[in-house]
C-alpha cells in the first residue's frame, strides 16, 4: 500500500513550536574594532602561524610505574 497525504502522522506536522527566547540575543551589539585593535590581532595571528610549539617528549614509564 503506497503513502498518501492521508496516512501523515499528524503529531509530526509542522508548524513547529516557537524557537527559545534564549537563542535570540537582545542588548547592545559589540562595538567594532580599532584600527590599532586590528592591527595587533593581525601581528599576533602572524606570530602564531609562522612559530611552532615545541612538543614535550614522551614519558617511556606509566605513572604507575613512576612511584
Amino acid at each position: 500500500m503506497s503513502s498518501t497525504e492521508h496516512d501523515v502522522d499528524h503529531a509530526l506536522a509542522y508548524p513547529e513550536p516557537p524557537a527559545s527566547p534564549l537563542w535570540h540575543r537582545h542588548g547592545a551589539k559589540a562595538r567594532p574594532l580599532t584600527d590599532a585593535q586590528k592591527r595587533r590581532n593581525r601581528e599576533l595571528l602572524d606570530i602564531a602561524q609562522r612559530t611552532t610549539r615545541p612538543r614535550s617528549p614522551r614519558p617511556t614509564e606509566t605513572l604507575a610505574e613512576a612511584s
